[in-house]
C-alpha cells in the first residue's frame, strides 16, 4: 500500500513537473545502483515511466530489472562487465551464453537494443582488457546473428580521454598508444555492424579544470553569442559539449572513419560535491540537463558544427545520487532524483518546457574556486567503530602522515579514535590531494573551514 502511494503522489507530480508528452523522449537515462538507499527496481522503472524516459542504460545485466522492463515501451541498453570481457573474447561459446541468460531470456518483451561491451575499458592500464574489447565485442556481435537479432547494437562506452586534445576540436586524435592496436580495429567493427561510437562526455570536468578561462555559460549552454572559432577549418562552436563530441568526429576522420555515428553514453553536471569542487551545484545541474535535453530533442535534429542535422542519441547520468561511489563528493551527486524518488529539480525530458515555466532555483555560491585553507575531519554521526581500518589506512604509506600522534608528540592528546581519525585524515589529505586522494574514508569524513587544531597540535590544512 505504502509502495503504490508513493508512485500515484509521484506520477502526479511528473505530471506537472516533466510534461504530457504523446510520445516516450529520445533520451536515455543512467539507472546506476550504488547506494544503500535507493529505491527498489520496481519503482525505479515506475519513476523512469513517469518522467517519458525513451531510453534506461544499466551497467550490468541484472535479472530483476530486465524483468521488469518486460512489456515496457523503453528501449534497454545493458553491459557486458569488464570483468567478463576477457573470457567472452576467448570462447564463443562462452558469448554465447552470455547473451543465452542475458539477452534470450528476455528479448524481445524486454526492448533490449544495445549490448555495450565494458565501461571506459580504454581509461584503465590493463594491456589483456584492451586487447581482447573487440574479440568480445566480435563473438557478442556473431551470436547475436545466429539468433536471428539484427536490432541489437554492440558498442563500448569510451571516456573522452581517448581523445588527446579538444582544442581545437579540429585537432582531435586518438592517443599513440591506443590509436593502431585498438581504436582501428574497434572503428571497423562500428563502422561494418553500423553501430555508435559511444562516449561518456563531461564539459563539467573540462570547465571545472580551468574556471577562470572558460566560460560558465559557454558550457551551459546560456549565451549562443559566446563563441569559440576553430579558425583552421572555419567552424564555429557556441557551447562546450559540441567541442567535446567534434574532436571525436575529427580523430576518427583522421583514421579514414567518416560516417560512424557518435551516442553519448554518459553526460551530466554534478548537483552537489566538496567545498574545492568548483560549480557543483543543483541550479547549474539543471541548467545543463535541461539546455542539453532541449537541444538532443530539437526538430530538426541540430548536431554539431562538424556534423549539423545528425541525431545523437543521449543518456544522462545520472537517475540517483550513489552513496556508495568513492571519491570526491561529485562521485555521489550526480542524480536527478532523490532516493524517495522526488526530484531534486524539475526536469522536462521531452525539452518542449521552456525556462521560464519551471520554479526559480536559488543561485549558487560556488561557481567560482573556492579560496582559502581546507581540513578533513571524521563526520558527524558516524559509527566509530569503523574509523580504526580508515586510521590505519591513513597512517598506513608512511610520509610523516601520523607522526604526531605517537605518544608524547603534539597531537596525541586527547587519545580518542575520533580525534586522532581527524587528524590522519587531514593530513593524509594534505599529503596526497595532489596525487588524487580524497577527503572522503569510505563517507567518514568531510571537509570543512574550521580549523581542528588544538594548543600545540596543527592540523594539516590544504590551502586553495
Amino acid at each position: 500500500m505504502h509502495l503504490r502511494r508513493e508512485v500515484f503522489v509521484f506520477s502526479l507530480f511528473c505530471i506537472f513537473a516533466f510534461s504530457n508528452a504523446l510520445v516516450l523522449s529520445n533520451i536515455g537515462i543512467n539507472y546506476g545502483r550504488l547506494g544503500n538507499n535507493l529505491p527498489s527496481p520496481y519503482q525505479t522503472i515506475e519513476f523512469l515511466k513517469s518522467m517519458d524516459a525513451g531510453r534506461v542504460k544499466i551497467y550490468d545485466a541484472s535479472p530483476e530489472v530486465l524483468k521488469l522492463l518486460s512489456g515496457t515501451r523503453l528501449h534497454v541498453s545493458i553491459m557486458v562487465t569488464n570483468d567478463q570481457i576477457s573470457d567472452i573474447a576467448s570462447n564463443l561459446t562462452i558469448a554465447d551464453q552470455w547473451v543465452q541468460d542475458n539477452v534470450l531470456a528476455y528479448y524481445p518483451n524486454t526492448k533490449i537494443r544495445s549490448i555495450l561491451v565494458g565501461n571506459e575499458v580504454l581509461s584503465y592500464d590493463d594491456q589483456k582488457m584492451w586487447a581482447d574489447l573487440v574479440p568480445a565485442m566480435q563473438k557478442i556481435k556473431k551470436s547475436l546473428v545466429s539468433h536471428n537479432i539484427h536490432n541489437i547494437k554492440v558498442g563500448t562506452p569510451l571516456a573522452i580521454d581517448v581523445v588527446e586534445s579538444i582544442f581545437p576540436p579540429s585537432s582531435g586524435k586518438f592517443k599513440d598508444e591506443i590509436s593502431d592496436k585498438v581504436m582501428i580495429p574497434l572503428l571497423k567493427f562500428l563502422n561494418g555492424t553500423k553501430s555508435y561510437f559511444f562516449v561518456d562526455v563531461y564539459p563539467y570536468f573540462t570547465w571545472s579544470e580551468n574556471p577562470t578561462n572558460i566560460s560558465l555559460d559557454f558550457v551551459l549552454f546560456k549565451d549562443s553569442n559566446q563563441t569559440y572559432n576553430d579558425t583552421g577549418i572555419g567552424l564555429v562552436y557556441t557551447n562546450l559539449l559540441d567541442q567535446m563530441l567534434d574532436s571525436v568526429v575529427f580523430a576518427m576522420r583522421k583514421l579514414g572513419f567518416e560516417n560512424i555515428r557518435i551516442g553519448i553514453s554518459e553526460t551530466g553536471w554534478p548537483n552537489g560535491g566538496d567545498m574545492d569542487e568548483t560549480g557543483a551545484n543543483t541550479y547549474n545541474a539543471a541548467i545543463y540537463n535541461r539546455n542539453l535535453v532541449r537541444k538532443m530533442t530539437a526538430s530538426p535534429a541540430i548536431g554539431t558544427p562538424a556534423r549539423p542535422g545528425v541525431v545523437i542519441p543521449t543518456f544522462l547520468f545520472s537517475l540517483y545520487d550513489e552513496n556508495q561511489k568513492y571519491g570526491p563528493g561529485t562521485e555521489r551527486h550526480w542524480g536527478m532524483l532523490n532516493p524517495n524518488g522526488t526530484p531534486i529539480y524539475e526536469l522536462d525530458l521531452t525539452g518542449v518546457r521552456p525556462e521560464n515555466d519551471y520554479p526559480q532555483l536559488q543561485e549558487p555560491s560556488n561557481n567560482k574556486p573556492f579560496k582559502g585553507k581546507l581540513w578533513c575531519v571524521v563526520e558527524t554521526q558516524v559509527d566509530t567503530e569503523e574509523l580504526g581500518p580508515a586510521l590505519d589506512f591513513a597512517c598506513r604509506l608512511g610520509n610523516g602522515t601520523c607522526d604526531e600522534l605517537a605518544p608524547l608528540k603534539s597531537c596525541y592528546q586527547p587519545v580518542s579514535e575520533v580525534a586522532h581519525a581527524s587528524y590522519a585524515f587531514s593530513s593524509y589529505w594534505a599529503k596526497f590531494r595532489d596525487r588524487g586522494a580524497s577527503c572522503y574514508f569510505n563517507g567518514l569524513a568531510v571537509q570543512t573551514t574550521s580549523d581542528p587544531s588544538h594548543g600545540s597540535c596543527e592540523f594539516p590544512s590544504v590551502t586553495l
